[in-house]
């Protein structure tokens, strides 16, 4: 059954509550088709302590995605019965803290638009109600900047607004089907960190690079900082542009 999408103002305000009180606790956590972006995946594997490519390996595939030509990453589900996710438990969520973007910020959906003229984005937000979702009217009233707050979900937006200006730039500027080392480029850069981190730093890949100093440095050793770093290298590798990534990068 699809969704109902209810467009959401500013002002708006919706009551929502999830947890083991709520009869279909769990429910969204099955029949899962979950993508992950670049920075879910460096809160996943973090949190569970794994090098980033230990975690793709046991727990992700990674398709071209039929719109965008680009690498896209879900949680593997061969073999498994009703497709629930791997980190599903009786008692809730086993990576909370660290959930995925999609999970933290549902029931909202958050879309952005990206003017032609002046080629800046806007955000804009919906409700997203399930058939299955038993969590409306429950609990207080929420604006959508007091649930984002609330959910921390600031950060994932800050990261996935980058993806999605890497999206816009790949529509814009190559069309077309990536080359198979665009594609391998654009894996290792944003999902397979520590592995990028080798390539970076040991073999010194970012020569004719124009970083800044102290972000190279902070990545040496700090994830976040790196898959900015990422970001930046796959407009320039990937797409050939040096001042929008540059200023994208800081």
């Amino acid at each position: 059954m699809t969704p109902e999408m209810t467009p959401l103002l500013p002002t708006d305000r919706f009551r929502f509550e999830c947890g083991e009180a709520v009869p279909c606790f769990n429910a969204c956590c099955r029949d899962l088709n979950q993508f992950l972006t670049p920075y879910d995946i460096l809160r996943l594997k973090t949190h569970l302590g794994m090098t980033s490519g230990r975690f793709l390996g046991e727990y992700t595939v990674i398709r071209t995605g039929p719109q965008t030509g680009l690498p896209v990453a879900s949680f593997r589900q061969e073999g498994a019965k009703d497709h629930p996710c791997p980190f599903v438990s009786p008692s809730g969520c086993r990576v909370y803290s660290d959930r995925p973007s999609s999970c933290r910020i549902y029931p909202v959906a958050r879309l952005l638009s990206r003017s032609r003229e002046t080629d800046q984005t806007s955000a804009h937000h919906a409700l997203l109600k399930e058939a299955h979702c038993r969590g409306f009217g429950r609990g207080r009233e929420w604006t959508v900047a007091e649930w984002t707050e609330n959910q921390g979900v600031a950060p994932y937006n800050e990261m996935n607004d980058r993806l999605m200006a890497i999206i816009a730039l790949k529509n814009r500027s190559h069309p077309g089907p990536l080359s198979l080392a665009a594609r391998h480029a654009f894996q290792l850069a944003l999902y397979d960190l520590d592995a990028f981190r080798t390539q970076v730093f040991e073999n010194e890949s970012l020569r004719g690079f124009h970083l800044d100093p102290e972000l190279l440095e902070q990545a040496k050793t700090d994830d976040e900082a790196l898959l900015r770093v990422g970001f930046h290298y796959i407009k320039k590798i990937v797409f050939g542009t040096d001042a929008e990534a540059r200023e994208a990068a800081q």
